[in-house]
């Protein structure tokens, strides 16, 4: 189902003006993807990498299939930072990294 992790993308939003505050990167950009992937899929490619809290590949309104890249957010920043070490550029066809 995941034919590719073309390219993994640490998201980051830009800080208030004024606030010292820094936000963990724990949202990963997954792009690539099969137009077959779906939640569960992506789910289990970063599993390995750690504890994540959300999922999200992003699907067509009208078709609902996947437009090809998706989300998978962390709990912490370590994890996802393993994840984009060991993921990206890799391919992944079911359930076995190539």
């Amino acid at each position: 189902m995941l034919n590719r992790v073309l390219c993994c993308k640490c998201i980051t939003y830009p800080s208030a003006m004024c606030q010292v505050a820094r936000y963990a990167c724990t949202n990963l950009f997954v792009g690539g993807l099969s137009y077959d992937t779906n939640e569960t899929v992506l789910r289990d490619a970063f599993s390995q990498h750690g504890e994540i809290t959300e999922v999200r590949v992003i699907c067509h309104h009208v078709s609902g299939k996947s437009r090809g890249y998706g989300f998978v957010k962390f709990s912490c920043e370590n994890s996802a930072a393993s994840a984009l070490k060991e993921m990206d550029g890799q391919i992944y066809v079911e359930h076995e990294l190539i």
